[in-house]
Order: structure tokens, then C-alpha cells, then sequence
């Protein structure tokens, strides 16, 4: 890749600019790009420079990764060099000569940071699209049979099915491990409908049953408990109900941020989990019990207790971590997810903090340590 730098608004002695690569979602040290940093040297009339990156063509599907490449302030030469002027008032003269020297400093433009988006190639893209169409290949997501499905979940197998030389992989320790601790749950959704049945309406409407019931055991349980070592019912709601029904969705949304190019799914899970949970959840059980009162001919009443303090401070945080995914929009981020390991990890560990504060405020509320509203 050639990237041109123009000298413009006058070329008069040399100047220095220097220039840097930055990694994005693209990753530098030959694994997308070659990392390339140095000095632009402009002589006196001259006022154009290319710099040279060398793009790594891993002839791969599908790619959208980004760098940018950086100039730095630049510097004139004759200037540089100058000696100090000695520590002393300067006369009129030489005021004025370095008021005009400062206004000849050279000075970056406008556009000193580009963005360099790394795609995959049209022709290859296409190539592959064609070979695919021509000899019908296609993934098959789902089963065929309950058979199918129980013979899946009760026999041990590897994380992925070949290794990088092509072959099978044997199951390891942790595979065992893993496939004993998790074999109730996969023989329990084993007895969903296989996915051929219906054109998959079977599978999605017995897969929300299922959910749901599991769903209010984890409640319930998580009630029992709370009881048992004497938690109150709203420390128990926020710290291990709403853990046990969000876990599954923190899963979720790390997959689909894996696996997709965006971060509409893994972000719009979230959000849209909770809009579930509160307004059809909620509204649907409430409407329920209200309905069930009205028949009784009594009225239906639900304690607020601690939830105007709760809300009030969970949309307080809400607006915070919004705030965070819109300045990470930036261009030298990248994106809501993803971006440089610093900024990573930054906005991980203040999105791990509003969640403990939120617990540590609302069970401090609920026991009258800090007075709520």
C-alpha cells in the first residue's frame, strides 16, 4: 500500500515529519501488516512523500480489520539545529525574528491519522462463492431425530472435531470433566424436538418452555437459599437470580461477538434480554396475578420497597456504560467492541466495577446502611 504526503502552503527549507502505524482490529508484526514507523525528510521545494506499508494477503473469506497509520509533529531542520540564545532580554529585532520564525513553523493539516480498512479480496470472495454454489455445499444447522440428538449428548467429544493437521482429535481430560459435569443439561434439551419437525417451530416453542421452567427453579432456588443463610429477598434477586438468568446470556453475547463481524448481536442480546425480562416478564406475571386478585374480588398489591432506589441507581449506571460504548466509537477505538488490549481491558474491568457497586449499594440500602428513597 502507497499512501501520499503532501507539503502544501509553501516548501521552503527542510522538514522532518515522522510516521507510525497503530494497530486496530487488524493486528501488526506480519499478522495483517507489516509495522512500519520512520521520518519523512522534505527538502527545500519539495512537496510530496509516499510512505509504504505492506499489506499480508492471507486469501482470507471474509475480513474487515482496521489500522491507522499516524503523522507526528514536524520539525524544520535549520531550526532544530539552532544553538540556545543566551539567558538574556532579547532586543526588538530579534523579537520580531522570532515571532516570524515561530508563524514559519511547519504544522500538521487536517488530516494527519487515516484509517486503513483491510477487506477481503472481490475475486477471491467470488471465487469461492461460485465453487460453493456449483457444487452445492451447504452447513447443516440442526438434527433430524431425537435419536440423532441423545446419541450427541451423552458421548464425550473433543471442542473441535480435527486438528490443524486434518485429523480427529481425541477428547482430553477437561472434555471428560466438562461432558460429566454438563450431562444432565444436554440429555434435558435433548428432549427438545429436532429442528426438521415443524420447519423448527417445534424446537423454538418447547426451547422457551424449557427455559422458562428452569427459569423459575433457579428462582425458587435462589429464594430457598437466600433464606436459608438469611439474605434478604431483594439482596437475593439482584445477586444470585438475576446471575443465574444472565449467565447463559453473557455467553451468548460473547459468541455472537466472536463470530460476528459486528457487535449489533452480542450488544442488542443484552439489551434486548433485559427489555424481555422486565417488560414481558413482568408485565405478563403481574397481569396474571392482578387478573387472579380481580376474581378473588381483592385488590392486588406489590410493595415497592427498595425498587425506586434500585432503578434509580441501575439507569444511572446504564447511562454510564451507554456513554462508554458511544466514546468507543472513536476513530483510534475502533468500536463498541474489540480496539487496542488497553482500551479492552479498561472498559471490561469499569463495566465489572458498576456491576459490583450496583450489588454493594443496593445490599447496603436493603440493610439500612445507607438510607434510600
Amino acid at each position: 500500500m502507497e499512501v501520499k504526503v503532501l507539503r502544501t502552503s509553501g516548501a521552503r527549507g527542510t522538514v522532518i515529519v515522522p510516521y507510525r502505524t497503530m494497530e486496530g482490529l487488524a493486528k501488526g508484526g506480519g499478522e495483517d501488516f507489516e509495522d512500519t514507523y520512520g521520518e519523512l525528510e522534505f527538502k527545500n521545494d519539495e512537496t510530496c512523500k509516499f510512505i509504504h506499508v505492506k499489506i499480508i494477503d492471507d486469501e482470507e473469506y471474509e475480513k474487515n480489520k482496521n489500522f491507522f497509520l499516524e503523522l507526528a509533529e514536524p520539525r524544520m531542520v535549520d531550526m532544530s539545529l539552532q544553538k540556545d540564545i543566551p539567558d538574556r532580554k532579547l532586543t526588538s529585532d530579534e523579537e520580531e525574528a522570532k515571532r516570524i520564525a515561530e508563524l514559519g513553523k511547519p504544522v500538521l493539516g487536517e488530516h494527519f491519522k487515516l484509517e486503513v480498512i483491510i477487506e477481503e479480496s472481490y475475486e477471491f470472495k467470488s471465487t469461492v462463492d461460485k465453487l460453493i454454489k456449483k457444487t452445492n455445499l451447504a452447513l447443516v444447522v440442526g438434527t433430524n431425530s431425537w435419536r440423532e440428538q441423545f446419541m450427541e449428548a451423552i458421548t464425550v467429544s473433543a471442542d473441535e472435531d480435527e486438528d490443524d493437521t486434518g485429523e480427529e482429535r481425541l477428547p482430553s481430560c477437561f472434555d471428560y470433566v466438562m461432558h460429566f459435569l454438563t450431562v444432565f443439561w444436554k440429555v434435558l434439551f435433548a428432549c427438545v424436538p429436532p429442528t426438521d419437525y415443524l420447519n423448527g417451530w417445534a424446537c423454538f416453542f418447547v426451547s422457551i418452555v424449557i427455559i422458562g421452567l428452569l427459569t423459575a427453579v433457579i428462582g425458587d432456588l435462589a429464594s430457598h437459599f437466600g433464606c436459608t443463610i438469611g439474605l434478604k429477598d431483594s439482596v437475593t434477586a439482584v445477586v444470585f437470580v438475576a446471575l443465574g438468568t444472565s449467565v447463559p446470556d453473557t455467553f451468548a453475547s460473547k459468541v455472537a461477538a466472536v463470530q460476528d463481524t459486528y457487535a449489533d448481536a452480542s450488544i442488542g442480546n443484552v439489551t434486548g434480554s433485559n427489555a424481555v425480562n422486565v417488560f414481558l416478564g413482568i408485565g405478563m406475571a403481574w397481569s396474571v396475578a392482578a387478573i387472579y386478585w380481580q376474581m378473588k374480588g381483592e385488590q392486588f398489591v406489590v410493595e415497592a420497597g427498595s425498587l425506586a432506589f434500585s432503578v434509580t441507581l441501575f439507569t444511572i449506571f446504564a447511562f454510564l456504560a451507554v456513554s462508554v460504548l458511544l466514546y468507543r466509537r472513536q476513530a483510534h477505538i475502533g468500536g463498541e467492541l474489540g480496539g487496542p488490549r488497553g482500551h479492552r481491558l479498561a472498559t471490561s474491568t469499569f463495566f465489572f466495577s458498576l456491576w459490583f457497586l450496583y450489588i454493594l449499594f443496593s445490599s447496603l440500602e436493603a440493610y439500612c446502611h445507607i438510607e434510600g428513597f
